[in-house]
């Protein structure tokens, strides 16, 4: 329950980004990009990323160049990236940084250790990654990393919706 009828730290419309806005409206799969292990974990949700196919497949993410993540890869250049369902929604609000997460974010789902990262049990899908640059792109206020797809595992969705963010919100598909 909240006492705003709107987001109380929202800018005046006058105030927000056009390009924010555009991008806001696209809506775009939820993931959890993660890499380390024990206590050098490490990891972000990102839904500005792309999966491009071929002869090694690629994914490219925007990342905050701040967050723990980056920081990370800067020493192990592999990561997971874990897509995620509707019932994931405080795990990606933990990861993200807007929710609050006792004793650590990776002490809110159960994961497995692989040689590029923490999985997500309850990922739909997901892919080990290697960096293929050392020094990527500063596009906008974000990194563009660009990452070869070593391994792809996709689970058996069942009756799982989609985790996917637009507006600001997010939505099942």
């Amino acid at each position: 329950m909240s006492i705003h009828s709107e987001h109380p730290f929202l800018p005046a419309e006058s105030e927000r980004s056009p390009v924010r806005r555009l991008r806001g409206r696209l809506g775009s799969a939820v993931a959890l990009w993660t890499t380390g292990a024990g206590p050098t974990r490490a990891g972000l949700t990102v839904s500005s990323m792309l999966v491009a196919d071929g002869e090694p497949g690629r994914v490219l993410g925007l990342l905050d160049p701040d967050s723990d993540l980056w920081d990370a890869l800067a020493e192990t250049p592999t990561f997971v990236v874990s897509l995620l369902g509707w019932g994931d929604r405080p795990l990606a609000d933990a990861f993200a940084g807007v929710a609050p997460a006792p004793g650590g974010v990776f002490r809110l789902g159960s994961w497995t250790d692989t040689e590029w990262g923490p999985v997500l049990d309850s990922a739909l899908a997901w892919a080990g990654c290697r960096l293929v640059e050392e020094q990527p792109r500063t596009v906008g206020w974000s990194v563009l990393a660009e990452a070869v797809v070593e391994q792809v595992t996709l689970a058996d969705e069942g009756d799982t919706r989609a985790l996917v963010h637009r507006r600001g919100r997010y939505h099942p598909l």
